[in-house]
């Protein structure tokens, strides 16, 4: 049985020590593709290296994160979104979406304006360079959604990452935004989440990849531990509970779905 694992940092400072070992980790738990996601400029140098370093395997992404806004001037992040942008328009670009972006008012809002203009620009690049989003939106849904569908949004593809809000929520998202997914990870197995209950109603399978956000949020029984690509059983497990069917049709299901999503991953 394989998976697609479509969010995972492997190349942070984490990993810095056995990077390797949690690749092969990975593909000893059955994973067929894994998506880095970048977090600024600076990220992209190691996200290449492990995508050069296993093709087929590691797909790399590029983006600002709006937590990486931080004190910025307009200057500053103008000037790393005209590198990212050039090298987007390479014909040998190897970026399979534009991530991982979107807006972030957990810690602060008084960058809100900023972080909106960061996020309007991917989104736009998305468009222009016929990519998907990976969408990061924490205590913004709102505001992102805004600046989202402000900019064409509805007509782009993508994945709503790390959900965990409520039915209303789920439901807006997906129709509204037909072409996106949404990322469900570890969260869906801890003890106190609604999440499960949420997915079973209002979220068909078809709309579902699988991410964990690694090194973040840990799967049960991993809890407390750094969360690795190898950890997505955990998440499949569970949603096979959620969904009544087998890993073996979550994997089938949800690798499709990111097939649909990420096709550049699977054309190249």
């Amino acid at each position: 049985m394989a998976f697609v694992e479509t969010h995972a940092h492997i190349y942070a400072d984490e990993f810095t020590a056995d990077a390797e070992e949690v690749i092969k980790r990975a593909c000893a738990a059955g994973a067929d593709k894994i998506f880095l996601p970048a977090e600024n400029i600076s990220s992209l140098s190691p996200i290449l290296r492990l995508s050069d370093s296993h093709p087929g395997l590691c797909y790399p992404m590029i983006g600002l994160h709006p937590e990486e806004i931080g004190d910025r001037t307009p200057d500053d992040c103008a000037a790393e979104l005209d590198r990212m942008e050039e090298m987007l328009s390479s014909p040998a670009a190897p970026y399979i979406a534009v991530g991982e972006v979107g807006i972030d008012l957990h810690f602060r809002r008084d960058n809100l304006p900023l972080q909106r203009s960061v996020f309007t620009r991917q989104v736009e690049w998305a468009a222009r360079f016929q990519l998907p989003l990976m969408i990061h939106a924490r205590d913004a849904r709102e505001e992102m959604l805004e600046a989202l569908d402000d900019s064409g949004g509805r007509e782009l593809s993508g994945v709503f990452h790390c959900f965990s809000d409520d039915e209303s929520s789920a439901l807006a998202l997906l129709e509204h935004h037909p072409r996106f997914m949404l990322g469900i990870g570890g969260i869906v197995t801890f003890r106190n989440t609604r999440l499960r209950d949420v997915l079973r109603s209002a979220v068909p399978i078809e709309r579902i990849v699988l991410e964990t956000d690694c090194p973040y949020m840990a799967p049960v029984p991993m809890r407390g531990r750094r969360n690795e690509p190898a950890f997505i059983p955990y998440i499949a497990a569970t949603l096979a509970g959620v969904y009544d069917m087998s890993v073996e049709d979550v994997y089938r299901i949800t690798s499709a779905n990111a097939r649909a999503t990420f096709p550049k991953a699977w054309n190249n």
